[in-house]
This record gives structure tokens, C-alpha cells and sequence, in this order.
């Protein structure tokens, strides 16, 4: 057999000594007991001592494992270290290979920590470490086990109501800060409401003027009914400019303004109307100096038709803003509603809290979201329009072709929806929400809206006089005058939805309010100290949980208990009344993904309770711990600076109305001025191409009408869709 690498390294040891397994084992007398493959050499087990084991030959001891076998001695051999005997398995046993005893001229050296295969293979090294990972694990697993049947775990699990805890905050892509209002007087919105009303009349009864020219210069653009004869194309062209002018006329303020957006940069579909009424007038009155183009109308029918749905887009949007103002100032002392950062689960929530409506008429004066679009397609599609018409008529040799070209791409790029876009479905939704008591603070209150949750306090679950007093019990010795002051002062410090009630039942009985001390909300009640005693306020499960005897045989639902120095003083029966408007504005909330999130004070206001006598949804809403729900109702707490509504009634129905209401306006508007938009650069290229080849009968007045009535359809559909919630 050839020698191993101890051979080489041990050749120059002093004195040319040699060392065999006999002398290794009698200078240190143990070693490792493992097995290593492939060699002839096998190493002296040693068992560590133990009381209660048996001598063994060699001077070791053999301790038996609890509950196992007896272990045999090993056999000696004269020749060679012990062999442990193998027991005899229950399958025939295979003949093994006999083991060569080792030479005496071979030197052995156990390693320490050498674990024999997997020493060199670092795979089976991390195998085997996994293994001893596992059985690690598994051993703790069941140490847990029996302790759910913990007395104090069982009664916590029975009494307390199961809350919800937000997860960890995620990192997410940061959004892009909103767009600050702009720096418009903040009227009060009294004020703003009279000062849109002034020419509101007179808006709309333009508009429809100018809808009734449409319809003779429709006549006069499309040959579908036959023509007088004094009444040649020449005619024809006069008199469609002439309903242009008065239409013009008409329309004057509505020019005007869009004239005067170049000035202060901010570009609408106003703007480009202007521009295309101009080329569409100077086309008109040079038509036949310049180019006749085969008896082809000039596009006047649809000017006089933009003008028309400007004026009745503005109109429709001043009659909202004039309603919404008349709403949020019919309230003394309203509600206000804001989108704020990071209120539950590390997102935005709706708050709903009490205030001035500072900013409300800043809001209610800035752009709304397609004027916001608008600003920045459309110096690119004016810009577009001057150069692809220098091309399409200058570019090809045809200078006289000019007037045609700015009047063609000018009109196509021209939306007829521009000012309906936002006005279509704002005016239907502020009725709905004035009804309610409820007013979107303008454009900005829309883009503050998209928040996952909202936040629902006590009164927006039971607005006052949907929870009643049926009657109260006092028990013992204690006066009635001692147990209600007790309760109403710990009810009234709490901030509860009890309070007014508790309020009144305080007046009635002649009591004051008492102070208190030491002050603590737990999960279904509360406690404190009065006048040196220890008063407990809460419900029945929170008196078990408080081991406060109570009377056999009690079957209340809904009532406050009240406990003094741990024994009970009265109850005070409750009765709770849904109202009508809860479970529509509930299931209206969670249909567009707004959690409702409870953070109510009220005791008795737990899941349970509202799934089992109300049927509500309660497995789609979140209810936070006691401490959590303090916070997000507080009333000292921060809010945006942007509003999202301005609120004139109690409960959850204008509350709901108004964010789901904003919500669906914010998609709408956006969408429908994205299509607009979209039809304006395709109008933009269909008539640059057709003035590129000439086709005056492809882009004809008759066919330039029906392309952009037909992007126009969308518009009011998409409207429609805003109230159907």
C-alpha cells in the first residue's frame, strides 16, 4: 500500500522516530471515532464519561441513550483497534468487505474538525450544515405549542375586537409635486358666486344664437337640398362669411379671450378657434381672386359651429362654478375635505375635519384639467399648422394656395370639444352634489383626489339622532347623579359620538362634569380616575375582559357600562339606527376602490357589531388599534393645503358623493382631452397631406364638418359616464 502525505511530511522529525497508532493513542488517549474512506486506519472511539454507564474494556464508558437499545461493547481484535458489532438487520444481510487492519509503519493523524467525505467536498459541507440547520428548526418548532390554550390569550381573543395593522411602508416611485394654484384673489366664495352670475344670461342666450346661424350656413356649405337661382356659389360664399361675421360678433368675449392666452402663454383650443376663424374669413373673401377651387365652400359651417359650443361651454362651466360657491358658502361653519400623505398603510387618505374653506375660491378660479392639456398641445399644433401650410402651399410653387392651407389645417386641428371637455360633465355633477351638500373646490380639488383610503369617524357611521337613549339601570348604592356624571365625563374626554347624547342626559339630570385624571382608551373602553376613584366605561366584552361581575341573565346589545372601584354602577342602553344613505355611500366607496378605514372612538363601533346587526361590508373596510384611531381622528392633526371638497352636511353620504364624485370627474376630463387632442393632430395631418397633394373635393367643407363632429361624439359619452355611481 503506498504511503500517504503524512509519510512525506513526518521523513525529517529528529531522531528519524517513527510513530505508530499504539504510541499516538497512548500519548493522548482519545480520538475522533469517524470513519474515513479509503484508508486502512480506523480510529479508537472514545465515549465521553457519564455516571450510570458500564465498564468497557480499553477504559471508556458506554452510555445508552434514553428509551434505546442497549449498546453492545465492541469486539477486539489482537491485531487492530476495536469494532463496534453491527446489529443483524431484518432483510438478509449482504456480505461485507472485511476491513484490512492497519500497517505499523503508517503514520495516522486525525485532523480536528475533519468530518470525514464532506471535509473535502464543499457541497456535502453545506449540505450537511442545511441538515443541521433543519434539525435545529424542527426541534423548536412545537415550543409555542399549548400556549394559545392560555387563559389570559383565550378571554383577550374573546373580548377585545380584532384590528388591522398597516404594513410597512414600501419604497415607491416618488410622483411629480403637484401644480400649485395659481396666484388668484381668494375670494370668499359668496362673493365669487355673485360675480359669475353677472353675464351668465346673456352667455347663453349668444351661444344659442349662434347655434341657429349654423344650421342656413350648413345649408349653404352642403348640397343636399337644391339652391335657389339667384343664389350662386359666389352667393354662397358671401353669405357664409357674412354668418361668420355676425357669428363672430356674437362670440366677441369668447375671441377675445383666447386672443389674449398668446399673451399670457397659455394656449387653449380657443386660441387655435381664433386663428382658424381669421384664415377661414380671409380664405372666404379671396376665395375667388385667389384660388376658386372648383366651386368648393369655404370652411365657415364649422367655425360658426366652434363658436357656438364655446359660448355653451362656458356657460355650462360658470353655471357650476356658480353653484358650487353657493353651496360652500350656505354653511357657517363647514366641512373640508382634504387628500393627505401617508395617513394609513404609508398612503394618501381623505380626511374629513372642521374649518374656515381658506383657498376655496383661489381653487375655483384656476384652469381646469383640459385647459391644463390644452396648454401644452397646442402651441405645438399651432406651430405645426404654420409650417406644414408655408409647405403644403408655398413649398410646392402654389403661393396663392396660402390662405387655403392656414384655413384648412387651422380648422382641422381645431377641436370642437375643446370647451366641453370640462364643462359637459361638471355642471351635472355639481347638481348632484349641491343636492347633497357637498361642492368640489375647483379643478385643484379634482387632481386631489386618488387616494386608497378614506377615513370614517363616528358620526359619519351614525350622524346625530341615528343612536338614542332607551334607558339606564343604576346598581348598588351608588346615586344615579354619581353614575351618569361619571360616565358622560370619561365619554366627553374620550371625543366619542356619545358625547351629545351623554351631553344632554347630563343637562336633564342637573349634573356638572367632573374631572378626571388619568386618562386611558383601551380596546372597548375606557378608564379613569375621578375624586379618588377608579371609573371604567366601556362595553360588556370590556367588562368581562376587566373581571366586573355582571348581572345573570343580562341581554343587552348595545349599551355603556359604567364600573366603579371594580364593581358595576349602571348601564346605559343604546339604540342604533342605520341610516338609509350608509350602505349605498359604503358599497359606492369600495366599488371605486377607496377603502373605508374606521377611525371611530365609539366602543361599541366595532366590525362585529356593524356585520352582524347591519350587514355591512365590514371584511373590505379597515379597523385600526385604539391608539391608531385616536390619531387619525384627532382634530389638532395636519391636512393638505389643497382642498378637495367643501362640506355642508353631517354623515358619510356628501362625504362619499364629493370624493368618488371628484374622482371619476378627474379620469373623465382627462380622457376626453386626451381624445381631443388625439383628433386634433390627426385632423392636423389628414389636412396637411390633403392641401399637399391638392385634393380640394377629398377636403371639402361637407367632409371637414363630419370628421370633426365625429371626434366630438366621445365627449358626451364619456360625460355620461361621471354621475352613474
Amino acid at each position: 500500500m503506498a504511503k500517504d502525505r503524512d509519510d512525506e511530511l513526518n521523513t525529517d522529525l529528529p531522531g528519524g522516530e517513527e510513530f505508530s497508532l499504539e504510541s499516538i493513542l497512548a500519548e493522548f488517549g482519545s480520538g475522533s471515532g469517524r470513519k474515513k474512506p479509503k484508508e486502512d486506519t480506523i480510529p479508537f472511539p472514545i465515549v465521553p464519561k457519564r455516571s450510570g454507564g458500564r465498564p468497557v474494556p480499553g477504559g471508556g464508558r458506554v452510555v445508552e441513550f434514553p428509551g434505546g437499545r442497549q449498546a453492545e461493547p465492541p469486539q477486539f481484535r489482537p491485531d487492530g483497534p476495536p469494532v463496534e458489532r453491527q446489529a443483524a438487520p431484518a432483510r438478509p444481510e449482504e456480505p461485507e468487505e472485511e476491513e484490512q487492519p492497519p500497517r505499523r509503519d503508517e503514520k495516522v493523524v486525525e485532523f480536528p474538525g475533519e468530518e470525514g467525505p464532506a471535509a473535502d467536498n464543499p457541497i456535502a459541507e453545506k449540505l450537511n450544515r442545511l441538515v443541521r440547520r433543519a434539525d435545529d428548526y424542527a426541534s423548536h418548532m412545537y415550543e409555542e405549542e399549548g400556549k394559545e390554550h392560555d387563559e389570559q390569550v383565550r378571554r383577550a381573543e374573546t373580548y377585545i375586537p380584532g384590528t388591522d395593522e398597516e404594513e410597512p411602508e414600501r419604497l415607491r416611485r416618488e410622483r411629480r409635486p403637484r401644480r400649485q394654484p395659481p396666484p388668484a384673489p381668494d375670494l370668499p366664495a359668496g362673493d365669487l358666486a355673485r360675480r359669475y352670475n353677472k353675464g351668465l344670461k346673456s352667455l347663453g342666450v349668444r351661444g344659442t344664437l349662434i347655434l341657429l346661424l349654423f344650421f342656413p350656413a350648413l345649408y349653404l356649405t352642403v348640397d343636399l337640398l337644391p339652391y335657389p337661382a339667384p343664389l350662386t356659389p359666389q352667393m354662397r360664399v358671401w353669405a357664409l362669411a357674412g354668418l361668420q361675421v355676425l357669428a363672430m360678433l356674437l362670440g366677441l368675449d369668447g375671441l377675445l379671450r383666447g386672443l389674449f392666452r398668446v399673451f399670457r402663454l397659455e394656449f387653449g383650443m380657443d386660441t387655435l378657434l381664433v386663428f382658424a376663424a381669421a384664415a377661414t374669413l380671409a380664405d372666404a373673401l379671396t376665395m375667388f381672386q385667389l384660388d376658386s377651387r372648383e366651386g368648393e365652400m369655404p370652411y365657415c359651417a364649422a367655425i360658426v359651429l366652434g363658436l357656438a359650443l364655446l359660448l355653451k361651454g362656458t356657460a355650462r362651466k360658470r353655471r357650476g362654478q356658480r353653484l358650487a360657491c353657493r353651496t360652500a358658502a350656505s354653511a357657517s361653519h363647514p366641512y373640508l375635505v382634504t387628500l393627505d400623505e401617508g395617513k394609513w398603510n404609508g398612503r394618501e387618505a381623505y380626511a374629513k375635519w372642521s374649518g374656515e374653506p381658506i383657498g376655496f375660491g383661489r381653487q375655483m378660479q384656476a384652469s381646469d384639467g383640459a385647459e391644463r392639456i390644452f396648454q401644452r398641445v397646442v402651441p405645438l399644433l399651432l406651430i405645426a399648422c404654420l409650417l406644414l401650410s408655408v409647405v403644403a402651399s408655398i413649398g410646392r410653387g402654389a403661393p396663392e394656395r396660402l390662405l387655403w392651407c392656414l384655413s384648412a389645417t387651422f380648422t382641422a386641428s381645431t377641436s370642437l370639444s375643446g370647451a366641453l371637455c370640462f364643462s359637459l360633465p361638471w355642471l351635472p355633477l355639481c347638481r348632484r352634489l349641491s343636492q347633497s351638500g357637498a361642492a368640489i373646490a375647483g379643478w385643484d380639488g379634482v387632481t386631489a383626489t386618488g387616494g386608497s383610503g378614506i377615513l370614517l369617524t363616528d358620526t359619519d357611521f351614525f350622524p346625530p339622532g341615528c343612536v338614542a337613549l332607551n334607558g339606564i339601570k343604576v346598581f348598588g348604592d351608588f346615586p344615579v347623579d354619581k353614575v351618569v356624571a361619571n360616565t358622560a365625563s370619561l365619554i366627553k374626554e374620550s371625543g366619542c359620538g356619545l358625547d351629545k347624547i351623554f351631553h344632554d342626559l347630563l343637562r336633564s339630570q342637573g349634573c356638572v362634569y367632573r374631572r378626571v385624571s388619568q386618562f386611558y382608551s383601551y380596546e372597548g373602553g375606557l378608564s379613569a380616575v375621578v375624586r379618588d376613584q377608579q371609573v371604567l366605561v366601556g362595553s360588556s366584552a370590556f367588562m368581562h375582559l376587566m373581571e366586573i361581575p355582571l348581572p345573570p341573565g343580562l341581554n343587552v346589545k348595545n349599551a355603556v357600562f359604567c364600573a366603579i372601584d371594580g364593581e358595576l354602577a349602571g348601564i346605559f342602553a343604546l339604540s342604533y339606527t342605520l341610516h338609509g344613505t350608509l350602505e349605498p355611500s359604503l358599497n359606492s366607496l369600495i366599488r371605486n376602490r377607496i377603502t373605508p378605514v374606521m377611525a371611530t372612538r365609539d366602543f361599541n363601533l366595532i366590525p362585529a357589531m356593524l356585520r352582524q346587526r347591519f350587514k355591512l361590508p365590514v371584511d373590505k373596510m379597515e379597523f385600526p388599534p385604539a391608539e391608531r384611531r385616536i390619531e387619525l381622528s384627532d382634530e389638532d392633526q395636519e391636512h393638505s393645503d389643497i382642498l378637495t371638497a367643501v362640506l355642508c352636511r353631517e354623515g358619510v353620504a356628501p362625504y362619499s358623493e364629493a370624493v368618488v364624485g371628484a374622482a371619476r370627474l378627474r379620469r373623465a376630463v382627462r380622457v376626453a382631452a386626451l381624445l381631443a387632442s388625439l383628433g386634433a393632430v390627426a385632423g392636423l395631418l389628414l389636412a396637411f397631406y390633403l392641401t399637399f397633394v391638392c385634393s380640394y373635393a377629398s377636403l371639402s367643407a361637407g367632409n371637414l364638418l363630419v370628421f370633426l363632429i365625429m371626434w366630438l361624439v366621445p365627449t358626451p359619452l364619456i360625460s355620461g359616464m361621471v354621475n352613474k355611481y
